[in-house]
């Protein structure tokens, strides 16, 4: 009596077994990303671990008339996305300088700004979305997703900069450059870091003393920069620029208390801070307001 199993066609056999390989394949392969919506929201995070955008109903920024002590940053930074949301031409864009200058408060606003300029003058409706440091990696992957999209997209990145054996850095190099697909365009980067060049200066002279060929060795990394077409710098404010940014979140929240007294508790609080800056005028409010309101 004759096996069954070997009575089947050597064909019919290794066609089933290619069938269950494909099967078996088709399971262990990651899930294709979700197509996103777009109308979802104005702004989304990137998850690269999901794959999708996630929609944020409201964004945590502050007006832009109250940024203080930015004026110039503030109106190059505008006109800038206002023309890439108008569909002309525009650059690519690192602010960098000091901690607690407004550069992430100026970007959400700026953003907020020219969305509602563009979508009055009749363009499709300004998108932002915020990509983590750590998924640097994965910006191809999103660049595919919003590539055709009938939207125009601000990709902001926050607090950018890398470590010494960090490698991520060429996906942003890539991106920046285009490669052979070329940069959406309908995107545009805007990112904030604390260091003009991306690297701490410590970092740059150790790539100089260890490797073979030390201009190269910087110059790889240190050209990231480059890539941005609009560097705007952010420096420590004075002490009138720091009152008048207290003043203006005084005005803001409608806030009643002594001008001396205010003048007085706000230069003490930013004295034992050690800084003068937007974000310890805030935090300054922040308990101002808590005391009056107790």
């Amino acid at each position: 009596m004759s096996d069954p199993f070997y009575s089947m066609p050597a064909t019919d056999t290794r066609d089933a077994l290619l069938a269950r390989i494909a099967d078996a394949l088709d399971r262990l392969a990651p899930p294709a990303p979700t197509l996103p919506d777009f109308d979802a929201a104005d702004a989304f995070v990137w998850s690269a671990a999901e794959k999708r955008l996630q929609p944020v109903p409201e964004v945590s920024r502050v007006e832009i008339g109250l940024l203080k002590g930015v004026d110039r940053v503030r109106d190059q930074l505008l006109a800038n996305t206002l023309r890439f949301a108008r569909g002309r031409p525009a650059n690519n864009a690192l602010l960098w300088g000091a901690r607690g200058m407004g550069k992430s408060s100026l970007v959400k606003a700026a953003h907020a700004s020219v969305a509602e300029t563009a979508t009055a003058e009749g363009h499709p409706r300004l998108k932002l979305i915020e990509i983590h440091r750590e998924d640097i990696e994965s910006m191809p992957l999103l660049m595919g997703l919003l590539r055709g999209a009938p939207y125009r997209f601000l990709l902001f990145c926050d607090d950018l900069s890398f470590d010494a054996e960090d490698t991520s850095y060429k996906s942003l190099k890539a991106v920046l450059d285009g490669g052979v697909e070329g940069r959406p365009g309908n995107v545009l980067l805007y990112a904030t870091s604390n260091r003009r060049h991306l690297l701490s200066r410590d970092m740059i002279e150790n790539e100089r003393s260890t490797a073979i060929n030390p201009g190269e060795a910087v110059e790889e990394k240190v050209s990231l920069s480059d890539r941005f077409g609009l560097w705007l710098g952010f420096h420590r404010c004075s002490q009138a620029e720091y009152l008048a940014m207290v003043d203006g979140y005084v005005a803001h929240l409608g806030l009643t208390v002594d001008a001396a007294e205010l003048r007085r508790d706000a230069l003490e609080w930013a004295t034992t801070r050690g800084a003068r800056s937007g974000r310890v005028a805030w935090q300054f409010i922040q308990d101002l307001a808590g005391r009056l309101e107790g």
